[in-house]
C-alpha cells in the first residue's frame, strides 16, 4: 500500500510502443492464424488509417475489398497484394460466404448504411466489425445483433477508445473510485469546420448530425466513466450556419443523468474545437484532454498521476484485441448492445431537443 498511484501506473507502463494492449493480449498464442479482413467501403478511414493499421496487426491483415468505386481498385491491390478473387462490389460482397481468405467484415460505410452491410456480412456467415456508431436507429441496432445471433458469428462495435490503455485507467476507476464518487463529468468534443464539403455527414438520412459524427464520443465516456447507464436526458441543438446545415445540426448540448446523482455534461460541435473529458470527485479531478484522438491521448489527476501511456495505433490495438476474442472464443470488449445502448440514448438526445424536455429513459 505504500505504493502510490502514480508509481503503480508508471512501473506498468515501462514497456513501450504497440507492445502495451490489454489483457487479452498477454494470453495470446503467438503461433495461432492471423483471421483475414475485409474492408467494406474505402473512403478516408479505411484507406489512411484502417489499412495501415493492418499492416501492424498481430492477429489479423487485409486480405479483402468491397468497394463501389472501381477506379480504387487498382490501387489497393498494387498497394496490399489483393488477389482478384478478394475483390468485390456492394452488389457481389455476399459471394464472401464463399472465401476462405476473409474471416472478418469492418463495416466503415456512413452510418446510415451500416444496418444494410453488416446485415449482409452476417449473412454471409462472417464475423462483424461495425464501426461505430452502431447504426441510426435502435431498431437498426437490434436487426444487426438478431443476424450475427442468427448466423451465430461474433460482432464487435468500432469504439476504439475503449481499447485505449489511458482510458481503460479511466474505465477502472468508475469500479475503484480512487477519488471517491464522481460528483459531475464534462465531455466536450468538436471542430471548426470552416468550409465543409458537401459530405454524408450533412445528410440526415446517411446518419449525418454532431452526436452522430463526434457526439457519439462524448456520450460513450459518459457511460464507461461513470459505469452506470442515464436515466433521464435534456437537450438542445442550434446552428449558426443555417445554408450550409439544412438537415443537420452545427452544435448539441446534452445533459444525462444517472442512478448515483452524477451529472454528465456533454457537447459537440462542427463549429468549434474542443476535446476534453474532465471528471470532478468528492476527493480530487482527472482529466483526458485530448481524450479521443488517434494518438496523443493524455492526461492527469489531482493528484499528479500521469495518464500518458504511449500506443502506436488504437486502430490496431482494437482490431487485434477483437481478433483474439474471435481466435480464443471469447467475449467482444465492445459488443452489439454496447452499440445499441448509445443509439438509444442518441435518439433519446434528439427528442429532447426537438420537444425542449427532460426524457426519462
Amino acid at each position: 500500500m505504500s505504493i502510490n498511484r502514480r508509481t503503480f501506473i508508471k512501473n506498468t507502463s515501462l514497456v513501450l510502443g504497440y507492445s502495451l494492449l490489454p489483457y487479452a493480449n498477454f494470453y495470446a498464442n503467438s503461433n495461432q492464424k492471423q483471421l483475414g479482413v475485409c474492408l467494406v467501403g474505402l473512403g478516408n478511414y479505411s484507406s489512411t488509417v484502417l489499412a495501415p493499421a493492418l499492416q501492424i496487426t498481430k492477429h489479423c491483415k487485409l486480405t479483402g475489398i468491397v468497394t463501389g468505386s472501381p477506379w480504387k481498385i487498382p490501387r489497393w491491390q498494387k498497394r496490399y497484394n489483393i488477389p482478384d478473387q478478394n475483390v468485390y462490389s456492394y452488389n457481389t460482397m455476399h459471394q464472401i460466404a464463399n472465401n476462405p481468405d476473409i474471416d472478418v467484415i469492418y463495416i466503415v460505410v456512413p452510418t446510415g448504411l451500416h444496418a444494410k452491410y453488416a446485415i449482409r456480412a452476417a449473412n454471409a456467415g462472417k464475423h462483424v466489425w461495425c464501426e461505430k456508431p452502431m447504426a441510426k436507429t435502435e431498431t437498426e441496432c437490434q436487426s444487426i445483433i438478431d443476424a450475427c445471433n442468427k448466423n451465430k458469428v461474433k460482432l464487435s462495435i468500432g469504439y476504439r477508445m475503449q481499447h485505449e490503455l489511458n482510458t481503460r485507467t479511466i474505465i477502472g476507476w468508475a469500479a475503484s473510485k480512487p477519488y471517491g464518487n464522481i460528483k459531475t463529468l464534462r465531455a466536450e468534443i468538436g471542430y471548426n469546420v470552416t468550409n465543409p464539403a458537401r459530405t454524408w455527414r450533412l445528410d440526415s438520412e446517411l446518419g449525418g448530425g454532431t452526436m452522430y459524427d463526434l457526439g457519439v464520443y462524448a456520450l460513450n465516456a459518459s457511460r464507461y466513466t461513470t459505469g452506470e447507464e442515464p436515466i433521464s436526458v435534456s437537450a438542445k441543438q442550434m446552428t449558426t450556419r443555417p445554408k450550409l446545415f439544412t438537415e443537420t445540426d452545427e452544435t448539441t448540448h446534452f445533459t444525462l443523468t444517472f442512478p448515483s446523482g452524477t451529472v454528465a455534461y456533454g457537447k459537440t460541435s462542427v463549429g468549434k474545437s474542443m476535446h476534453e473529458l474532465y471528471v470532478d470527485c468528492e476527493n480530487g479531478w482527472y482529466t483526458l484532454a485530448p481524450f479521443s484522438m488517434y494518438a496523443g491521448v493524455q492526461g492527469k489527476a489531482s493528484d499528479g498521476t500521469l495518464l500518458n501511456i504511449p500506443v502506436r495505433s488504437q486502430q490496431a490495438l482494437q482490431m487485434d484485441d477483437d481478433s483474439l476474442s474471435i481466435l480464443n472464443n471469447t467475449p467482444v470488449m465492445v459488443p452489439g448492445i454496447e452499440g445499441m445502448k448509445d443509439i438509444r440514448i442518441v435518439e433519446a438526445i434528439y427528442e429532447a431537443a426537438k420537444l425542449g424536455k427532460e426524457i426519462k429513459l
